[in-house]
């Protein structure tokens, strides 16, 4: 009886929490550039100043050089502490910092293959980044290690119609990976792995509304996975077996604005939605199609708004400021100390040094002021007398980033 209860809970929780981390606003990663950051991405879908814009908006590329190459990293580094307690009393400290370092590369390539036609490529990591606590913390029967990895390869291309407006098209050929582990008390270490290839793709359209002024709209379609994995507990071996899950990475679309102010300042204007609503329930089967574990949602809908300002110095030199301010998908009943998510703002600034007529350097630095939350949250499953998670969360993330292009 104990191995079917333990068993049917943590092989619930680790893949439910596989769908959390990938779905949390907090962990879908808008860092696809360097240029960007210091904007806090406002205007992401019109400026078309690099070859990112594959990314952001493929039609972007009708305005770049003949050929061009952008090498960017990110360092991320979330903080999440909880205080709080559970109930019923299972002892344990409140789990240090859950947030954990990560760098995040990408890669763009842009080529002109016709005067009217250019084709690009995008290598990047639209979701991941990892929370862990303390092996031993009071929440430990419902998460310990949160990891998610993802990457995207992305070619496209871009038609430009007229001199007043361009289109653009992706492909997204995107691999998702994760590890989940938690307590399972008698059973010792719950650790579920799975992995799987999804597709979609994402679409663009750029006018050129005047000679100082971009309208750009964007939408990313979402991806379905089939995530095969494993369950294994350290304690008993007899409860390993095979997992599956479905999951879905939502879809998104952008309107940006770039507008020219004179001749050394530029307005960038974002505003972005997110269908975190796609995530309306989870469910867990063994491959031998039995049904372990079946958990609705309450996610919704977000909506991200920014603005941003950029000054060109000189020939070589510009900088950049921007504030944004980002929903967050799921409330106090509904989150979980996977992804302790709230709404947050961000303060950014960045710049550009042009080391000659061909190469670029990009830097930024966002601080992201995350909203206080709470929780009350009881841990995945069927058990009524499983512990009870109430507390409250201090978050914030820190976000640093360097880029080269380089045109040739």
């Amino acid at each position: 009886m104990l191995s079917h209860r333990v068993n049917r809970l943590t092989a619930g929780l680790a893949l439910a929490g596989c769908t959390h981390l990938a779905h949390a606003a907090g962990f879908a990663l808008i860092e696809q550039n360097a240029s960007g950051l210091g904007n806090a991405y406002a205007g992401a879908a019109a400026v078309a100043e690099d070859a990112s814009t594959v990314y952001y908006n493929p039609a972007g590329m009708s305005l770049l050089p003949d050929r061009q190459i952008v090498v960017v990293g990110h360092l991320i580094k979330p903080r999440m502490e909880f205080s709080g307690t559970v109930s019923p009393a299972v002892g344990g400290g409140q789990g240090g910092d859950a947030g954990s370092w990560a760098f995040v590369p990408n890669a763009y390539f842009a080529y002109r293959l016709t005067p009217d036609v250019h084709l690009g490529l995008g290598i990047n990591s639209p979701f991941g980044l990892k929370t862990e606590y303390d092996s031993d913390w009071i929440g430990r029967y419902q998460a310990i290690k949160s990891e998610v990895t993802t990457v995207n390869l992305n070619p496209s291309i871009a038609y430009k119609l007229s001199s007043q407006f361009s289109v653009g098209a992706g492909l997204n050929v995107q691999y998702f990976e994760t590890e989940l582990t938690n307590s399972a008390g008698a059973a010792g270490l719950a650790t579920v792995k799975g992995d799987d290839y999804g597709w979609g793709f994402n679409l663009g359209a750029l006018w050129q509304l005047g000679p100082g002024t971009r309208l750009g709209l964007a939408y990313r379609s979402e991806i379905d996975y089939d995530l095969e994995g494993s369950a294994s507990f350290s304690g008993m071996p007899a409860l390993n077996g095979d997992v599956t899950a479905e999951t879905i990475t939502p879809d998104s679309a952008s309107l940006s604005l770039f507008h020219k102010l004179g001749p050394r300042w530029d307005l960038l204007a974002d505003v972005s939605w997110t269908g975190w609503s796609d995530f309306d329930k989870l469910a867990i089967y063994r491959t031998s199609g039995a049904l372990l574990s079946y958990t609705p949602q309450n996610w919704n809908d977000t909506w991200r708004y920014s603005l941003g300002a950029t000054w060109h110095m000189d020939d070589a030199w510009s900088f950049r400021g921007g504030i944004a301010y980002d929903e967050a998908p799921v409330s106090d009943n509904g989150r979980t100390p996977r992804i302790p998510d709230g709404a947050r703002t961000w303060v950014a600034l960045g710049g550009q040094y042009r080391t000659g007529k061909r190469g670029a350097i990009d830097f930024g630095y966002a601080h992201l002021f995350v909203d206080d939350v709470s929780l009350n949250s009881p841990t995945p499953g069927t058990i009524p007398t499983s512990p009870r998670l109430n507390g409250d969360y201090d978050s914030a993330v820190d976000v640093l980033s360097a880029q080269y292009t380089h045109s040739f």
